[in-house]
């Protein structure tokens, strides 16, 4: 005969606490078994504002504040990207304001969060760049754009980690996707397209919906197919939406004319699985994987005498990536006079007339908001310093996802997939850091999501833990049964 009990502690059972369900023998020299769960009890049904707080961010940033936009634009030229729009400085101070008040009555009801090792990288990336105003060419620009950047994360890290674990911030994110596709479809007829200028001509080189560019509007279009994947995953209703997002993501990836974002949505996935797949089967980290693959790259560009410049050229036509490799050119001379520490967070573009950004640049360059690369703007506004900063968010950001493959292969799948699109991005955009850009909002959304899962990733599945053998005794035996009270953490 065997006798089971339960240890509970009902308050703190809502907020995921660990039961534990020992049986044991009344023979002695059976040995016992413990089955642990760290499965929080169903919430279905409930309302976490915790969850609700970071797709409201990303709503407003891929939505809302891209409509306001559209709607009444801002000042064309340098001129309109200086300006500081009225919906922008009432709705973050107030959506920072709710998050910390929310945050504070959570933490007082319930522990801490741990924070896992990406988060801690997020963090000292961006306290660096904090610091950078301590040396920065315009510290009134490093200091405003420090703050926007702060009420950004505060809405989105802060609650997410607060949030119920069954709470499915991703699935919100993808509904904000959804949405923003279906009015950019209905948007087409209207003919809104990004128009070039190539001598005395206008051309007309994609369509942008209601987003200020039709690069910005592929990246979008691209991740929502990314998401619209995912939900192909699942059955019913989940399905049939995400196969109406993917078509409709993929009529606007080719009307944008976005070739760098039409293959990467097909290359990221391909590659996240791969990478997901070796670790499975060879056991290794994923991160250890993609450097491997990186390391690779280089060695064959570097003995087969292949740039990257060859690529384009062969894929595109245009081996100067539409004029980049000028901007990269002019980057890295400004990088040589900082190199160490750099000439300060977001303190070089767009921070007035006499900046070398302006002074310094040739021909159109001094009209660029930035380097379009994220990782040589890293090195010209923090320096080398800051790259290392960068790479080790990075990295551990990859590692952390790598620990969700062993709670749910999907869910490793599409946040390594966005990750990686994000990340190789970045070489032809700049997008790291910048407080309301969509895909930065969407990297540090993947960021947190694979945080959620730091820990549940060894706790939530059932294990097999076998319990000391008790010794044999001669003579009559005694009941073993002996009721305990107390939750195990």
């Amino acid at each position: 005969m065997r006798v089971g009990f339960i240890r509970l502690e009902p308050d703190r059972l809502a907020e995921g606490s660990i039961l534990i369900f020992e049986t044991e023998p009344r023979m002695p020299g059976i040995p016992a078994t413990t089955f642990t769960s760290a499965e929080p009890r169903s919430s279905a049904g409930t309302f976490d504002i915790c969850a609700l707080i970071p797709v409201l961010a990303f709503a407003y940033s891929s939505v809302i504040q891209p409509l306001i936009y559209f709607s009444f634009p801002p000042s064309p030229g340098l001129q309109g990207l200086l300006e500081s729009r009225t919906e922008n400085r009432v709705f973050w101070p107030a959506l920072a304001a709710v998050t910390l008040a929310v945050v504070a009555q959570r933490m007082s009801r319930s522990r801490r969060p741990a924070f896992p090792p990406n988060i801690i990288g997020l963090g000292a990336y961006f306290a660096f760049a904090g610091a950078s105003a301590a040396w920065a060419l315009k510290p009134e620009f490093t200091i405003v754009r420090f703050v926007q950047e702060a009420m950004v994360l505060t809405a989105v890290v802060l609650p997410a980690l607060l949030s119920r674990p069954s709470a499915d911030i991703l699935r919100g994110v993808f509904l904000c996707f959804a949405v923003g596709v279906i009015l950019n479809v209905l948007l087409i007829p209207g003919g809104y397209a990004t128009l070039a200028q190539y001598g005395a001509t206008l051309v007309d080189i994609g369509y942008q919906g209601y987003f200020s560019g039709k690069n910005l509007l592929g990246e979008f279009a691209a991740i929502a197919f990314l998401l619209s994947v995912h939900e192909l995953l699942h059955a019913g209703h989940r399905r049939a939406l995400g196969i109406i997002v993917a078509v409709a993501a993929v009529v606007l990836i080719f009307h944008s004319n976005s070739k760098t974002a039409l293959g990467l949505a097909l290359v990221a996935p391909v590659l996240a699985a791969l990478t997901l797949l070796i670790a499975k089967t060879s056991r290794m980290a994923p991160v250890l994987i993609l450097a491997a693959m990186v390391l690779c790259y280089y060695l064959f560009c570097q003995l087969a005498g292949f740039s990257t410049s060859r690529i384009a050229y062969l894929l595109t036509g245009d081996s100067s990536f539409t004029g980049r490799t000028t901007i990269w050119s002019f980057s890295e001379t400004e990088i040589a006079q900082r190199p160490l520490l750099g000439w300060g967070y977001q303190s070089f573009w767009l921070v007035g007339a006499d900046a070398p950004s302006v002074t310094e640049a040739p021909g159109w360059v001094k009209g660029m908001p930035n380097s379009h690369n994220g990782y040589y703007d890293a090195i010209l506004e923090l320096g080398y310093v800051g790259l290392a900063f960068l790479v080790v968010f990075l990295v551990t950001t990859v590692h952390v996802i790598g620990r969700v493959m062993n709670y749910d292969y999907k869910r490793a799948w599409i946040l390594l997939s966005v990750a990686l699109f994000v990340m190789i991005y970045n070489f032809l955009e700049t997008l790291w850091l910048r407080a309301f850009d969509v895909s930065w909002v969407v990297f540090v959304l993947v960021t947190v999501e694979a945080a959620r899962y730091w820990r549940r990733s060894q706790l939530s599945m059932p294990t097999y833990q076998p319990a000391p053998t008790r010794p044999v005794r001669f003579g009559r035996s005694r009941s073993t049964w002996r009721p305990r009270l107390g939750v195990r953490f």
